[in-house]
């Protein structure tokens, strides 16, 4: 048994040495204020209410740099943008784009990965329903149309497709492509077809990195698993239990887990850098997450099982009070109700990102609201990180 042990142990080691390196640095939210479930607060200390949220606990700071022909490069991800969109594409279109586009010089750009996509979030946008106020990108750097209201858009219809196509199928069978909004700051699935047409969105051009957004995940057989590239330590499963933010904040602040105690509730883009996107619950019979960790099963609606969502520790600033809703990622579905059927479905995908409101009664919800009619839940489930030294 030492035998065994010792040799688990040397191999562990090894694995460690090979991931030294991180190869996939996750860009800080660049949410410095710090929040209680619906104003303005000074920053909590360990113990208090709402402390651990993610004004609390700072990452890698954003940093670009312009250079000067029509690209943007990535300081800590290493990854290289187009400053410009230009017009809307079909996914094809896009491709075909990016096979040809030599800007800066280059000729090796591609449809970013929507983990690469999703590197550019900033939360310190925020927006108002369907209007946007300040956009979720860095605007010095990054040009960010919004929706054209001539057209008969919404200002928030400015969505940004990924090269991710999600394994399952949303609102009864539709194919669905993975975007960002940096108008409103989500994540979720749009249908690759609009009334029998092909869809059209913005992209992003991106190239570099190749290894962004690839995980290097290994269970150290003490209840957390460690991804090395991207210096992350996780649990390895929820407890099973559901919670409001400020519970969620208060549990992470906590916990004492495989000798470690700095547990905290991770940020938005921390907790979607987990997300596996070649897994689906309709396709793999799983939730879209590495099958090292363990997703607890819930009664979500109406006899309705699934996996609950995920709190992060971010504020989401939308709607007329900025401060009451909180980030969450879905590792199963993104439910909500088809608006010409109002069948209970999932609208949006598993690995979509969204938002629920800080608190309320277990009598008020869930309840369902927008155009998706998407599911409200405010008691949510928790998985705590740490970063490893």
């Amino acid at each position: 048994m030492k035998k065994r042990l010792f040799l688990s142990s040397a191999i562990l080691l090894i694995m460690q040495a090979g991931y030294s390196q991180v190869k996939y640095p996750i860009v800080d939210t660049g949410q410095n204020e710090c929040y209680s479930n619906n104003k303005v607060i000074d920053m909590p200390e360990p113990g208090q209410d709402f402390y651990g949220q993610d004004g609390c606990i700072q990452g890698n700071q954003p940093k670009y740099k312009d250079n000067g022909d029509g690209t943007v490069t990535d300081l800590v991800t290493g990854l290289m943008w187009e400053k410009d969109m230009g017009e809307k594409l079909t996914f094809e279109e896009a491709k075909e784009k990016a096979e040809k586009l030599r800007t800066g010089g280059y000729d090796d750009w591609r449809v970013p990965t929507i983990k690469e996509l999703y590197s550019l979030i900033q939360f310190t946008g925020r927006s108002m329903g369907e209007r946007v106020i300040t956009p979720y990108i860095d605007t010095n750097y990054f040009n960010q149309p919004i929706g054209d209201k001539s057209k008969g858009e919404r200002e928030i219809d400015a969505q940004t497709w990924s090269s991710t196509i999600y394994k399952g199928k949303t609102m009864g069978g539709q194919t669905t492509v993975f975007g960002v909004n940096f108008v409103d700051g989500r994540i979720k699935g749009y249908p690759l077809k609009k009334r029998r047409e092909e869809n059209k969105m913005y992209f992003r051009m991106v190239r570099g990195n190749t290894e962004y957004g690839k995980n290097q995940l290994v269970d150290n057989g003490d209840g957390t698993v460690t991804d090395y590239a991207t210096g992350l330590m996780w649990q390895k499963a929820d407890d099973g239990n559901l919670y409001d933010w400020k519970q969620a904040l208060a549990y992470a602040d906590t916990l004492s887990l495989a000798g470690y105690s700095d547990w905290y509730l991770p940020n938005a883009k921390e907790l979607e850098s987990i997300v596996d996107y070649t897994r689906a619950p309709s396709v793999t019979d799983s939730p879209a997450i590495s099958p090292l960790f363990e997703c607890s099963k819930h009664e979500l609606y109406d006899g309705v099982d699934g996996y609950a969502y995920y709190w992060s520790s971010t504020t989401h600033l939308d709607g007329p009070n900025p401060y009451k809703n909180a980030v969450y990622v879905c590792f199963g579905e993104a439910w909500g109700r088809e608006p010409r059927t109002n069948e209970f479905c999932d609208v949006h995908g598993a690995g979509a990102q969204r938002s629920d409101p800080k608190s309320g009664s277990l009598s008020e919800y869930p309840r369902f609201f927008g155009p998706q009619k998407d599911m409200l839940c405010v008691f949510n489930a928790v998985r705590c990180v740490r970063k490893i030294k």
